[in-house]
């Protein structure tokens, strides 16, 4: 990135200066995700990373440094919820755990934490990569740039289900490392699935997820059978709730997708087969949805492409992934809670925001959009100090020219980025 005058000025302030400097965001117009609408001309007050007051008009601020964003709409930094930094796709990402080491992984991981970042994504919840645990803390170390991390580690899955580690391998490969177990996130029985999350607290994880059915991209011919039962999910949360920890289910399928609600789980991501009976108990129970808009439209593309993926694979792709862009369409008329999420790393790093086009092209409103990927994104995290710009949140913020709620494609444009109160990126 080549550093604009504001970087550079900013910059130049000591360590210990910057700690204690206070900057005057000027905006244009301020999207406000609790109201959902955009407020005009207001003036971002902002030090040790937080909101100090927000006020109407352009201020300019005795002592403070002013960033003129007069002729852009600001808005909360954007939360993404189903990320994999880990990785992404590629013709080759079926053989890279043969072929790349842990190290590389996280090497490379750098490079999509950066691009999520410099398109407005000041938070992301990644759902499964071990090495992703690593980047989590170098980022909150201030070695990396990067989102904030909330990470699952290694997903929780049944023998051959999605995210069994073995599935695809030659037997002799597979009987040689010997059958996984709960340390490498397979379980086949309640005790089991306690034993998994305890092992993701060990690992240092932030939140749990289980693939409650089968996977569009895994080595398994089913994309959708369900693979927990009722009483394996319950055993999850209630073990996931001694930690403090969220449940996150991976769901394509209804039956797999019904167990994983009664059984407690706080999200459903993906969720291809929905039905009215499913939105009916997910509002039930309070169940946010996932919806990964933007995967789906990227593997039923991919599916079409001679050798992109492994040939249990396409149909899986081709079948499954033009479906979730109408069941986001159905779930939002039905009412159900919606938070942003891309599963970017199966869909390409940085190119997050195609989310919100994609959204709105479904039928829902610019501002419902925006608001998903800020208060109820914040929301599903349990982040009350996430989502939105108010005096003592955290000092996250993205800018761009134009007006999103009246073309949502403006979102592609931001250029302007901070997060914990320092800026990251900025107009050129």
């Amino acid at each position: 990135m080549r550093a604009t005058p504001l970087l550079l000025a900013l910059a130049l302030v000591s360590p210990a200066a910057a700690e204690a400097q206070t900057l005057a965001v000027q905006c244009g117009q301020l999207f406000d995700g609790v109201s959902g609408r955009s407020l005009p001309e207001r003036t971002v007050l902002v030090s040790d990373g937080k909101v100090r007051e927000v006020r109407e008009g352009h201020a300019t601020i005795e002592g403070a440094t002013t960033i003129d964003l007069r002729t852009h709409t600001c808005s909360p930094g954007w939360i993404d919820m189903h990320v994999h930094l880990s990785g992404e796709s590629s013709p080759q990402r079926y053989s890279e755990g043969f072929r790349l080491n842990p190290e590389f992984t996280v090497l490379r991981s750098v490079e999509y934490a950066r691009r999520t970042l410099h398109a407005g994504f000041t938070t992301v919840r990644d759902l499964g990569g071990e090495t992703t645990l690593a980047l989590r803390d170098g980022i909150d170390q201030g070695w990396i740039e990067g989102p904030r991390i909330v990470a699952a580690g290694k997903s929780i899955a049944t023998t051959g289900g999605h995210a069994d580690p073995t599935n695809g391998m030659n037997h002799l490969i597979a009987d040689a490392l010997g059958e996984p177990g709960p340390a490498e996130g397979v379980v086949n029985s309640p005790d089991q699935a306690r034993q998994a999350v305890r092992q993701r607290y060990k690992d240092g994880s932030d939140v749990i997820k289980i693939t409650a059915t089968g996977g569009v991209l895994s080595y398994a011919a089913s994309g959708d059978a369900p693979q927990f039962t009722v009483d394996e999910v319950e055993a999850v949360v209630a073990a996931a709730r001694d930690y403090g920890y969220k449940v996150a289910a991976h769901a394509h399928g209804k039956e797999g997708m019904r167990r994983a609600i009664v059984g407690g789980v706080d999200s459903i991501e993906h969720g291809t087969y929905m039905d009215d009976e499913v939105f009916a108990l997910m509002k039930k129970h309070g169940t946010w949805y996932v919806p990964t808009i933007t995967a789906g439209r990227f593997v039923a593309d991919k599916a079409k492409v001679d050798g992109y993926y492994p040939e249990v694979v396409r149909p899986k792709a081709a079948r499954i992934g033009p479906l979730i862009q109408g069941t986001f369409t159905r779930a939002w008329k039905a009412g159900v809670k919606i938070a942003f999420g891309t599963d970017s790393g199966v869909s390409l790093h940085g190119e997050n925001a195609d989310e919100f086009i994609y959204m709105v092209e479904s039928g829902m409103p610019p501002a419902e959009a925006l608001r998903a990927a800020t208060v109820n994104a914040a929301e599903l995290l349990g982040r009350d100090d996430l989502g939105k710009l108010v005096p003592g949140g955290v000092a996250d913020l993205v800018a761009m020219p134009g007006d999103p709620l009246q073309d949502i494609t403006v979102v592609k444009q931001v250029d302007f980025v901070m997060k914990d109160g320092k800026v990251v990126r900025a107009p050129e």
